[in-house]
Formats: C-alpha cells, structure tokens, sequence
C-alpha cells in the first residue's frame, strides 16, 4: 500500500527523535557570529524578565492611586514615580525587542550565506553520477529551498522558549501568591493546542518531502519559458502554452493537499484554542469573585488579571516554539542528509607515472550507469602513445563521451583498468591529473562571464591571466573576432547580464577551445565534436592549426565529419559500447567495413 503523503508514523517518538539536530544548528549559529549569539542570548534574558516587572509596577501604581483617593493628603509623587519607573521599564523592554530583531535580521543574513556556501561546497565534492541521479537533485532541491533559513530559525526559537520560560517562571511566582491551582490551570489550558499544532507540523514536513519532484518540474517549466537558450524553440513549435497549462496542473495538484491540510490544521487549532479560552475566562471570573470578597486589592486583581493572560500567551508560546522547533528539526533533516551525501574516497596522490612512454592505456574496460541494467561500454582496450592521434567514430549514444569522462575519472569503471604512464589512473591525485589534460566537450559551457574568463577558465591557475588568454584564443583561432569587439578581453558574453554579446555557435566553440588551450602544460588534448557549428572552411583551417599545436601531445578526437577523422594515426569505431573496428583510415577503407561504409555515405553528400 502506498504510503500517503502526510502519513508520518507515530507522533511522540517523531517528536522527540527529531531534536538530535537542533545542538548541531545552535553550533552552526555560534561559529556563524558569537558576538551577535551572545547579545541575542543577554537581550532575550532581559526581555524575558521586564513583562513581569511591567505588571507589578502595575499593581503599584492602580494600588496607589486608590491609596490617594482614600487618604486626606494624597501623596501624588509617589504615584508619579511609580508610572515613570513603569515607563521606564517599558521603554527598555522595546529597546530589547528591537535590539533582538535587529540581532536576527543580521544573522539571518550571514547564516543564509553560510547555510548555502555548505550546500555549494558539498557540490563540489560530488562525483558526476550524482548529478545524474534523480533522487540525489531530490535532496539538493529540499536542502536548498528551506535549509538555509531553517538553522537561524530554531535558535531563534530556542532563545524565544528561553524568554518565554523566564517570563513564565516570573510570572509563577507572582500567581503562586494567589494560588498554586492558577498556575496549574495556566500550563496545562495550552496543552491540546500544542499537540495539534506538531502533529500538522510533521504532516507538513511530510507533505514538503513527497512533493520534491513536482516542485522540482515547477522550476524546470519556468526554465523552459524564460530562458533565452530554450525560448527559441518554446516559441517557434507553440509550447509555451502547453508548458504554462502543465506548470499550472503541478500547482492544483500541490494546492490541493496545502488546501487540505491548512484546512484540516487551522479547524482544529480553532477548537482546542477554545479550551484555552475557557480556562482564561474561568480564571477571570475567579480573580474577580476573589477581588469582590476583598481577598485580594484592585491593584493585586489588576495584576493577576494581566499576569494570566500574558502567561497564558507565554505558554502558548513556548508551545507553539517547541513545535515549531520540531519543524525546524525536520527541515534541517533534509540540510543534513545531504551533507551527510556519500562521497567517493580519493586516494589518488600520485603526481606522475613511471613510464611517460606508455601513455594512455584501456585494458578490458566496461562501465555502467548507475541505475542501468545494460553497459555504456564493453571490454573496451586501446592504446595511444605520446605524440600519436586517436580519433572515435560511431553514432550517437555509442560510447565515445563516455570513453571521455572515464579518461578525465569524472566516472570510474565498473570493470576492468585504465592507466595513464604506466600508473592506474585511480592512483593520480585528481588535480594533478585534470592538470594534464585539456578538453572540449560537445556541451561544453557557455558562461556569462567576460571574453577572458571564459577562456581563462580553461587553468584556474592563471584565470586572470591575460597574456595567456591571448596566447590561448591566438590557437584556438579565436583572437581575430575578439580584437574586433570594442572591449576586447572585456567584452561581457551572453545577454544575462547589462552589455552582454551574443556568440554565434561557431565563435562560442572558437571560444572553447580557446580554453582547453589555456592548460599549455596539458599534454592530452581532447576534443569533443569540436567543430560541429563551424562552417568547412573553419573546421579545415582549424584542424590545420590545432595539428601543428599539439604535435607532441596526445590527442583524442570524436568527430561526425570523416574530413578530420581521416588525418588521425588511429581510429577506433564504436558501435554499442564495443569497439567493433580500429585501424588508420586506409586501413579501414581497405577492410570495407563499417567505417568504409559511413566515410562513402558522406562522401556521397559532397559529390
């Protein structure tokens, strides 16, 4: 049976299972800023103490007044005192309150920043198959859209329970006096409320977790409609409305259960609230019973009187705390488990391999997708050597990125070894080893940076360094149409951002390449379908170039056009993750095989 969206098991083992993080979020927000920390504690100290000093100045002041009107000589200055300490005490107690709203509001603003710097950073730690894993964006998206809010939010209510057990234990002390029962009858009227209120917090918490992936197609589909790289299409083919009727259906969808809930929520915390209005009005009624009697003056019945209902408003609360930490609890669960997001062991520290010679070697190497039941790649072997090209032929979806990806370890075999220099290539420290390679990969990015950071984004070692960006673009051809933008180097790419250009595909692969050109120690170059937006006479020219470039490097070539495929010292075709022929061109053309057969059929296209 399908578990409901808002079925979140049993109450009080939730309840006080879920507390175990709210310690790790009051660390978080003392390392975050112990300065404000500690004027947030001092304040909510003190502001928890002056309402019950409010009151008995209260009781001072309405008992002096009836002092004076019963005595021949009233004494009017003592009154008058009593009101200006009253005023006095109101006046700190509002500088508190804004002190500590002022205390929150920058935490939040530096808690935030830190909460999503966490988020970001484990990012960075990820390997490649998590980001191609649907239920790991699950936890991304839950962790970033309530997490970084959520830390500040329960200390907050940490210290507002703290102000409010301080205000409630004055306020005991004063109700004591009239009778131990009152203050009975205070704690317990706020009971029936709190339970409803963390049962509907669970539930919603609940509800926020099942949800993920529509809220997650949500901002895909705002994606879709808004964006300048997918708006062509939207516009062109008139999914725009098919789009935004989609979008709207996950919003009746996820209205509906809020609607339910908010419902069911807010009926139910009207009704228990009752009770607590019951039992306030009953207090009254004995308060003033008592007054009548003259068991207690005006002044002590004015004071009970606002004792109970700024207590009962105190237990409501600290109820309403407690729960809403509960709540935090739970939405910190998400920020945690997705810290607590496994990542592979790097134990690569090698910075060389002992036989330069070698170069690149596969040995029996097949890889699956996580999740898939068939292999990306079989029993693949190759060998490629210093100074030698290797170019990959097959059709889409035969093997050749993925080839790629495992070269550059952004994934790691599923079977068997390969090795760079004699070494396994698990054993090279990551850095070391994406240090000797440059690549451009089909979907390579396009970032609305400027000219410069684009290309030097290539060697982070030297990202702003301009020399070697004009040395990068100079090789990959890129320099002749940058000189010709008015800023140069300087020019904002893109149209996100003010004064941005645009790039015609052609230009943007000039521009990647430009970039795998910034690694001048890389001595593997890799290349991706790196022409596929140029026109023949720049795919020709740039072959041309990148050959002389890279003629004692190892280099790698995937490309759909046989005029560059052809040049390469090997080629290997690859069709279902297996390596069905390789040999050189006339090699191949002379085994009238697969290859022969593709190179003819293109041919055929240019006659």
């Amino acid at each position: 049976m399908t578990a409901s969206p808002t079925d979140s098991g049993g109450l009080v083992p939730r309840f006080f299972g879920v507390f175990r993080y709210s310690r790790r979020a009051v660390e978080l927000v003392w390392s975050t800023s112990r300065r404000l920390t500690l004027v947030l504690a001092l304040l909510t100290v003190v502001v928890g103490i002056l309402p019950a000093a409010v009151a008995y100045v209260g009781q001072l002041i309405v008992d002096g007044v009836v002092a004076a009107i019963d005595a021949p000589t009233p004494d009017t200055g003592a009154v008058i005192r009593v009101v200006i300490l009253e005023a006095a005490i109101v006046a700190v107690l509002a500088a508190g309150q804004r002190g500590i709203s002022a205390s929150e509001s920058l935490l939040r603003a530096q808690l935030g920043h830190r909460v999503n710097v966490m988020i970001l950073d484990k990012a960075l730690t990820l390997p490649l198959t998590s980001f191609e894993d649907s239920e790991f964006y699950d936890k991304l998206t839950r962790a970033r859209r309530e997490a970084s809010s959520r830390p500040l939010s329960l200390v907050k209510r940490t210290f507002g329970l703290a102000q409010n057990g301080i205000s409630l234990i004055s306020y005991a002390a004063l109700l004591f006096g009239f009778s131990p029962w009152a203050v009975g009858i205070l704690v317990l009227a706020g009971l029936p409320s709190f339970f409803a209120e963390a049962k509907f917090s669970g539930d919603a918490f609940h509800l926020f977790r099942w949800r993920s992936p529509d809220s997650r197609m949500q901002t895909y589909l705002e994606t879709l409609i808004a964006r300048e790289d997918s708006v062509k299409e939207v516009k062109l083919y008139q999914l725009g409305p098919r789009f935004l009727e989609r979008y709207r259906g996950i919003f009746r969808k996820l209205f509906a259960e809020d609607r339910r809930l908010t419902l069911r929520r807010d009926s139910w915390g009207f009704a228990l609230g009752l009770i607590s209005t019951a039992a306030f009005y009953g207090a009254y009624v004995w308060i003033v019973l008592a007054t009548i009697d003259g068991q207690i003056t005006l002044g002590a019945m004015t004071m009970y009187l606002m004792l109970f209902r700024q207590g009962q408003a105190a237990v409501a609360a600290s109820l309403t705390a407690i729960s809403g930490m509960y709540e935090d609890n739970l939405y910190l669960s998400n920020l945690y488990e997705y810290l607590a997001y496994p990542v592979p062991p790097d134990d690569g520290t090698a910075t060389y391999g002992p036989e330069p010679q070698r170069g690149i070697e596969f040995d029996d190497v097949s890889f699956r997708y996580p999740g898939s039941t068939e292999n990306a790649l079989q029993n693949v072997s190759l060998r490629i050597r210093p100074g030698q090209s290797l170019a990959l032929v097959g059709e889409n979806g035969s093997g050749k990125t993925t080839l790629i990806k495992l070269l550059t370890r952004l994934y790691s075999p599923s079977g068997g070894r390969i090795s760079l220099d004699g070494r396994d290539l698990e054993e090279w420290d990551l850095g070391a080893l994406h240090r000797r390679i440059g690549v451009i990969f089909q979907d390579f990015g396009r970032y609305q940076f400027s000219v410069g950071e684009n290309i030097g984004a290539g060697d982070v070692r030297h990202i702003e360094d301009q020399g070697r960006w004009a040395a990068a673009a100079d090789t990959g051809m890129a320099a002749p149409f940058i000189e010709d933008m008015p800023d140069r180097y300087q020019t904002q790419l893109g149209r996100w951002f003010e004064g941005g250009r645009e790039l015609s595909g052609g230009q943007w692969q000039k521009i990647a390449l430009s970039r795998a050109f910034m690694r001048s120690d890389a001595d593997i170059l890799i290349l991706d379908e790196p022409t596929a937006a140029m026109d023949a006479a720049s795919e020709v020219a740039i072959f041309d170039h990148f050959r002389r470039a890279s003629r004692d490097k190892i280099t790698i070539l995937i490309s759909h056009r046989f005029s560059t495929v052809r040049a390469a010292d090997h080629i290997i075709v690859i069709e279902h993750g297996e390596i069905v022929e390789r040999g050189s061109h006339d090699d191949l053309m002379a085994q009238d095989g697969q290859y022969a057969n593709l190179f003819r059929l293109q041919a055929r296209g240019y006659q």
